[in-house]
Protein backbone atom coordinates (compact mmCIF):
# COMPACT_ATOMS: atom_id res chain seq x y z
CA UNK A 1 0.00 0.00 0.00
CA UNK A 2 2.97 2.73 0.56
CA UNK A 3 5.28 3.31 -2.32
CA UNK A 4 8.72 1.95 -2.34
CA UNK A 5 10.01 5.42 -0.98
CA UNK A 6 7.99 5.70 1.92
CA UNK A 7 9.00 2.21 3.28
CA UNK A 8 12.80 2.71 2.94
CA UNK A 9 12.09 6.12 4.81
CA UNK A 10 10.28 3.50 7.59
CA UNK A 11 13.36 1.31 7.38
CA UNK A 12 15.44 4.45 8.41
CA UNK A 13 13.15 5.08 11.53
CA UNK A 14 13.30 1.52 12.18
CA UNK A 15 17.13 1.16 12.55
CA UNK A 16 17.58 3.90 15.32
CA UNK A 17 15.56 0.39 17.57
CA UNK A 18 16.92 -2.32 18.81
CA UNK A 19 16.43 -4.98 16.23
CA UNK A 20 13.33 -6.76 18.44
CA UNK A 21 11.50 -3.11 18.64
CA UNK A 22 10.75 -1.98 15.53
CA UNK A 23 7.45 -1.35 16.72
CA UNK A 24 8.80 1.75 18.36
CA UNK A 25 9.10 3.25 15.20
CA UNK A 26 5.19 3.51 14.59
CA UNK A 27 4.51 7.16 15.24
CA UNK A 28 7.33 8.25 12.66
CA UNK A 29 5.88 5.15 10.38
CA UNK A 30 2.10 6.95 10.77
CA UNK A 31 3.57 10.31 9.97
CA UNK A 32 5.16 8.99 6.81
CA UNK A 33 2.08 7.22 5.85
CA UNK A 34 0.04 10.25 6.40
CA UNK A 35 2.37 12.68 4.89
CA UNK A 36 1.87 9.92 1.43
CA UNK A 37 -1.71 9.41 1.97
CA UNK A 38 -2.63 12.78 3.33
CA UNK A 39 -4.59 11.25 6.02
CA UNK A 40 -4.53 7.92 7.49
CA UNK A 41 -7.10 5.23 6.16
CA UNK A 42 -7.69 2.08 8.51
CA UNK A 43 -5.67 0.53 5.61
CA UNK A 44 -2.63 2.98 5.85
CA UNK A 45 -2.61 1.97 9.84
CA UNK A 46 -2.86 -2.16 9.24
CA UNK A 47 -0.60 -1.56 6.55
CA UNK A 48 1.99 0.38 8.72
CA UNK A 49 1.12 -1.93 12.15
CA UNK A 50 2.17 -5.52 9.63
CA UNK A 51 4.98 -3.95 8.60
CA UNK A 52 6.40 -3.30 11.90
CA UNK A 53 5.06 -6.42 13.32
CA UNK A 54 2.61 -5.05 15.64
CA UNK A 55 -0.89 -5.88 16.43
CA UNK A 56 -3.06 -3.26 14.36
CA UNK A 57 -5.08 -1.83 17.42
CA UNK A 58 -1.59 -1.21 18.98
CA UNK A 59 -1.38 0.99 15.91
CA UNK A 60 -4.44 2.61 15.94
CA UNK A 61 -4.23 3.30 19.67
CA UNK A 62 -1.11 5.52 18.45
CA UNK A 63 -3.56 7.03 15.49
CA UNK A 64 -6.17 8.04 17.60
CA UNK A 65 -4.68 9.48 20.77
CA UNK A 66 -2.47 11.99 19.11
CA UNK A 67 -4.09 14.79 17.47
CA UNK A 68 -1.65 15.14 14.79
CA UNK A 69 -2.63 12.13 12.90
CA UNK A 70 -5.33 12.48 10.52
CA UNK A 71 -8.15 10.23 10.40
CA UNK A 72 -10.15 11.46 7.52
CA UNK A 73 -9.18 13.62 4.64
CA UNK A 74 -8.35 17.46 5.57
CA UNK A 75 -7.83 20.27 3.18
CA UNK A 76 -4.39 21.09 1.97
CA UNK A 77 -3.59 23.07 5.06
CA UNK A 78 -4.50 21.98 8.13
CA UNK A 79 -4.64 24.72 11.22
CA UNK A 80 -4.24 23.38 14.72
CA UNK A 81 -4.42 25.77 17.14
CA UNK A 82 -3.60 25.68 20.44
CA UNK A 83 -6.43 25.76 23.10
CA UNK A 84 -4.89 24.82 26.40
CA UNK A 85 -4.77 27.29 29.55
CA UNK A 86 -1.48 28.90 28.93
CA UNK A 87 -2.57 29.89 25.34
CA UNK A 88 -6.31 30.42 26.72
CA UNK A 89 -5.33 33.07 28.63
CA UNK A 90 -3.44 34.66 26.28
CA UNK A 91 -5.95 34.21 23.46
CA UNK A 92 -5.74 31.32 21.97
CA UNK A 93 -9.33 30.68 22.11
CA UNK A 94 -10.04 33.74 20.49
CA UNK A 95 -7.52 33.34 17.73
CA UNK A 96 -9.83 30.09 17.31
CA UNK A 97 -12.85 32.36 17.69
CA UNK A 98 -11.42 34.62 14.71
CA UNK A 99 -9.98 31.96 12.60
CA UNK A 100 -13.55 30.39 12.97
CA UNK A 101 -15.29 33.88 11.52
CA UNK A 102 -12.68 34.66 9.21
CA UNK A 103 -13.18 31.08 7.53
CA UNK A 104 -16.65 30.49 8.58
CA UNK A 105 -16.36 27.01 9.46
CA UNK A 106 -16.08 25.36 12.79
CA UNK A 107 -13.29 23.27 14.62
CA UNK A 108 -12.87 19.49 12.20
CA UNK A 109 -14.48 21.21 9.50
CA UNK A 110 -12.87 22.03 5.74
CA UNK A 111 -13.55 24.98 3.73
CA UNK A 112 -15.61 24.39 0.97
CA UNK A 113 -12.85 25.14 -1.62
CA UNK A 114 -10.65 22.57 0.15
CA UNK A 115 -7.94 24.19 1.07
CA UNK A 116 -8.20 24.61 5.31
CA UNK A 117 -9.71 22.26 8.06
CA UNK A 118 -8.98 23.86 11.22
CA UNK A 119 -8.53 21.99 14.79
CA UNK A 120 -8.21 22.39 18.15
CA UNK A 121 -5.06 20.93 19.80
CA UNK A 122 -3.41 20.14 22.88
CA UNK A 123 -0.19 21.60 24.58
CA UNK A 124 2.20 22.61 21.39
CA UNK A 125 5.03 22.88 24.33
CA UNK A 126 5.18 26.83 23.50
CA UNK A 127 3.60 28.52 26.02
CA UNK A 128 6.01 31.47 26.34
CA UNK A 129 4.55 32.37 22.25
CA UNK A 130 1.22 32.16 23.37
CA UNK A 131 -0.84 31.95 21.31
CA UNK A 132 0.38 29.39 19.16
CA UNK A 133 -0.51 27.40 16.15
CA UNK A 134 0.93 24.51 14.01
CA UNK A 135 0.52 24.60 10.19
CA UNK A 136 0.60 21.12 8.56
CA UNK A 137 1.95 19.72 11.60
CA UNK A 138 5.28 21.15 10.82
CA UNK A 139 5.29 24.99 11.19
CA UNK A 140 4.85 26.45 14.21
CA UNK A 141 3.61 29.78 14.40
CA UNK A 142 3.74 32.19 17.56
CA UNK A 143 2.09 35.25 18.84
CA UNK A 144 -1.04 34.37 16.36
CA UNK A 145 -3.48 37.54 17.00
CA UNK A 146 -5.80 38.71 14.15
CA UNK A 147 -2.94 40.13 12.23
CA UNK A 148 -0.89 37.51 12.40
CA UNK A 149 -3.34 34.94 11.28
CA UNK A 150 -4.65 37.72 8.36
CA UNK A 151 -0.46 37.42 7.13
CA UNK A 152 -0.72 33.85 7.55
CA UNK A 153 -4.28 32.97 5.71
CA UNK A 154 -2.76 35.45 2.51
CA UNK A 155 0.57 33.55 2.60
CA UNK A 156 -1.99 30.99 2.54
CA UNK A 157 -4.00 31.29 -0.46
Amino acid sequence: MLTPESLKRIDREIAKYPADQKQSAVMAALAIAQEEQGWLSSEAIECVAGYLGMAPIAAYEVATFYNMYDLKPVGKYKLSVCTNLPCMLTGGVDAGEYLKRKLGIGFNETTPDGLITLKESECMGACGDAPVMIVNNRRMCSWMNPEQIDKLLAELK
